[in-house]
C-alpha cells in the first residue's frame, strides 16, 4: 500500500523529469468549452506531424482550459530553464513556423503571443507577462488551479502540485467531525444554485446506516454554463479527492459521479482518473494505509435538464425517469436506493482539497460577507473576451464584464445580462455595481447559479430573449407536476403572442398568476423558479414589454417570427406533455459583431 509520502516523492521526481529536463514541453488546450470548437484537434495533429518531420523530441500534452477561451486554440510552450510562452489562436497553418522559431531558432515570436511565465530576466523584460493580462490578473484560481497546467490523465502531475495533501491530512490528522467543522468554518456554500452551506449539508449525513453515498452532480444543462465539465476535463482529480474527503467526513462508503451522456471529454477523463486513483491506492480499500475505504464510479444520464435537481438525479442513477421526489424524506435520510445520500456540485467538492490543505481561515479570508471563496464565471454572448474566469467573491458584475471581459464589442452598448441559467434573472446595464455575492444577487432578483453570464447588447429585445428562456424551460419540464407542465406551456404561448405583437388584454396579469401557481405548486426549482426570467425582464425592461404589448412593435426588430413551436411530444399517463422544438433563434445573444 502506497503512503502519501512515497507517492509525493515519486510524483515530484516525475515532474522534475518533465518540467526541468532538456526536453521542450508543449501543452495544448483541448477543452469542450473552447479548444475543440476552435479546431484544437487539427492543431494537435499538425504539432505531432511537424515534430516528426523535423525529428525533434518534445513532450506533447493535451491539457484543459487556462480560462482565456477567446484565444483558443491556446498553445503553451515550455523550454526548461529558459521560458514558458503562451500563444493564442494557433491554427494548423501556423504550427510549423511557431515550432521552428521557438524550438529550433530559440526565439519567441511576438505574433499571436499572449505572454510569458516564469522566464529569466532577459525574456521577462522583452515580452508581456501572461499573468498581467486582465483576464488572468483578476483571477484567484482555486478549483481551477491546475486547469491548463497539468495533463488530466496523469495523476502524478496532480500529486506533484500538492494534490492529495488535503486527503492525507484528513485521514491521518483529523476525525470526521473535525473535517466537517473545517468546511463549516471556511464558509463554503454550494456552487450548484441554492448556495446551501456545504459543511452543514455534510453534517446531516453523520447518522444513518451504511452504505452511504456521496453523489457529484455534473449534469450541468444550463445554456451558457460549462465550468463543471471544464473542471472534469482539466483536473478531474480535485473533484475525486474532494469527494473522497466528503466520504470520510460523512462516513460514506460509495461515490457516484453523475455526468450527462454524450459529453465524452469529461466522461473519459473522469473514468480514467478514477482508474488511476485505484491503481495507486487513493480509492478502494484502506486508502493511504488507513482503515477508510471508499469506492467511486461514473453514472450517465440522458438529455434531461431536470436530472440536475438532486432527487431527480437519484431517480436517474437508479435507472428511472429523471423526475423529482416529494420531500420529506430528504436525501440524507432516504437517498439513492433508499440509503443516506449527499449530493454536491462539482465545484463544491473541488474546493475541499484546498480548504483541507490551506485551512478554513485562508478560504474564508477570500470573498465578501457570507459568500466566501471564489466564483467560477462562464462569460459569453456579446463580449470581447468570452472565457472561464475564477474570481474572488465580492467583485462587481461590472468588473467581470468590463475589466475581464473587455466590454461589448464594436459600437454597441451593453443592454442586459442573463445570469444563473434559464431559471435565473435578466438584469439591466444598471446592475453592474452588484457584487458577486449570493445574498446581494438574490436581492437584485438574480442568482449566481451555475455561474453563467450571457451578455446581450442593444440589438436584443428583452421579450425575444425571454421567450427563448421560457421555451427552454417548457421543453425541459419533466411533466410530473401539472403547475410546471402546464404553466410553462401557457407562459410560452403568452410570450409568443407578445413577441408577435398579438398580446391580449390581461396577458401580463395572467402570466403573474401562472407564475405564482408554479412557485407554490411545483415539486422542484424548475417550476418554482420558472417565472423568474419573465419577472426580472419585465422589471428591468418595461419599455420593451410595453412596446410589444401596448404598441404592437418591437424596439429592436428582433421579434420577427416565432422562435419555437409548441407541440405535444411525450405522453404522461392520459395527459399530453407539451414540448417545444426550436425553429429559429432570432435573438442576437451569443453572436459577436
Amino acid at each position: 500500500m502506497n503512503s502519501y509520502e512515497d507517492l509525493k516523492s515519486l510524483a515530484d521526481n516525475r515532474w522534475i523529469d518533465l518540467a526541468e529536463s532538456n526536453v521542450p514541453w508543449i501543452r495544448l488546450g483541448m477543452s469542450m468549452c473552447c479548444g475543440q470548437a476552435a479546431g484544437a484537434y487539427e492543431t494537435l495533429e499538425a504539432i505531432k506531424a511537424h515534430l516528426s518531420s523535423i525529428g525533434l523530441n518534445a513532450t506533447v500534452s493535451e491539457v484543459g482550459c487556462l480560462g482565456v477561451c477567446y484565444a483558443a486554440p491556446v498553445m503553451d510552450i515550455l523550454i526548461p530553464g529558459k521560458y514558458r510562452a503562451i500563444f493564442k489562436n494557433v491554427t494548423p497553418d501556423y504550427v510549423s513556423e511557431l515550432i521552428n522559431k521557438c524550438l529550433v531558432d530559440g526565439k519567441i515570436p511576438k505574433k499571436k503571443l499572449l505572454g510569458v511565465i516564469n522566464s529569466d530576466k532577459d525574456v521577462s523584460h522583452s515580452f508581456p507577462d501572461f499573468n498581467d493580462l486582465p483576464q488572468i490578473k483578476l483571477q484567484n484560481r482555486i478549483a481551477l488551479r491546475n486547469a491548463g497546467q497539468i495533463d488530466p490523465r496523469d495523476i502524478y502531475q496532480y500529486i506533484a502540485r500538492g494534490g492529495y495533501f488535503g486527503l492525507n491530512r484528513a485521514l491521518n490528522d483529523m476525525k470526521p467531525e473535525d473535517v466537517i467543522e473545517e468546511v463549516k468554518s471556511s464558509g463554503l456554500r454550494g456552487r450548484g444554485g441554492a448556495a446551501f452551506p456545504t459543511g452543514l449539508k455534510w453534517s446531516f449525513m453523520t447518522r444513518g446506516e451504511k452504505p452511504k453515498y456521496i453523489l457529484c452532480n455534473c449534469e450541468e444543462g444550463d445554456p451558457g454554463a460549462f465550468n463543471d465539465k471544464t473542471i472534469l476535463e482539466s483536473d478531474p482529480y480535485t473533484m475525486i479527492e474532494g469527494m473522497t474527503i466528503a466520504g470520510y467526513a460523512t462516513g460514506s462508503t460509495n461515490g457516484i459521479v453523475f455526468i450527462r451522456h454524450g459529453h465524452e471529454g469529461p466522461i473519459d477523463t473522469t473514468e480514467d482518473a478514477i482508474k488511476q486513483a485505484y491503481e495507486v491506492g487513493l480509492l478502494g480499500k484502506n486508502i493511504l494505509g488507513t482503515e477508510f475505504s471508499f469506492d467511486v464510479e461514473v453514472s450517465l444520464t440522458g438529455e434531461s435538464y431536470v436530472a440536475g435537481e438532486e432527487t431527480a438525479l437519484m431517480e436517474a442513477v437508479e435507472g428511472k425517469r429523471a423526475m423529482p421526489r416529494a420531500r420529506p424524506p430528504f436525501p440524507a435520510a432516504y437517498g439513492v436506493w433508499g440509503h443516506p445520500s449527499t449530493i454536491n456540485n462539482v465545484k463544491s467538492l473541488s474546493y475541499a482539497p484546498s480548504i483541507l490543505e490551506h485551512g478554513a481561515e485562508w478560504f474564508s479570508s477570500i470573498g465578501v460577507n457570507k459568500s466566501t471563496g471564489t466564483a467560477i464565471i462562464c462569460l459569453s454572448g456579446n463580449i470581447n473576451y468570452p472565457g472561464l474566469y475564477e474570481v474572488p467573491m465580492g467583485l462587481t458584475i461590472g468588473e467581470v464584464i468590463d475589466d475581464i471581459g473587455g466590454g461589448v464589442p464594436g459600437d454597441h452598448k451593453l443592454k442586459m445580462l442573463q445570469i444563473g441559467g434559464p431559471l435565473g434573472g435578466v438584469l439591466s446595464a444598471d446592475s453592474l455595481e452588484i457584487r458577486l455575492d449570493f445574498d446581494e444577487m438574490k436581492e437584485a432578483g438574480a442568482i449566481l447559479g451555475s455561474g453563467g453570464i450571457i451578455v446581450a447588447d442593444d440589438r436584443t429585445c428583452a421579450v425575444d430573449l425571454t421567450r427563448v428562456l421560457v421555451a427552454f424551460c417548457q421543453f425541459e419540464s419533466c411533466g410530473k407536476c401539472f403547475p410546471c407542465r402546464l404553466g410553462t406551456t401557457n407562459l410560452l404561448e403568452i410570450v409568443e403572442r407578445m413577441a408577435l405583437n398579438k398580446a391580449r388584454n390581461g396577458d401580463v396579469e395572467l402570466m403573474k398568476q401562472i407564475g405564482q401557481t408554479m412557485k407554490v405548486g411545483s415539486l422542484c426549482g424548475h417550476g418554482q423558479l420558472g417565472f423568474n426570467p419573465i419577472e426580472s425582464a419585465m422589471k428591468h425592461f418595461k419599455e420593451d414589454w410595453d412596446a410589444c404589448v401596448d404598441e404592437g412593435k418591437c424596439l429592436t426588430g428582433s421579434c420577427r417570427r416565432p422562435s419555437f413551436t409548441p407541440i405535444n411530444t411525450r405522453p404522461f399517463g392520459d395527459v399530453p406533455i407539451q414540448g417545444a422544438i426550436p425553429i429559429n433563434f432570432s435573438s442576437q445573444v451569443g453572436e459577436k459583431s
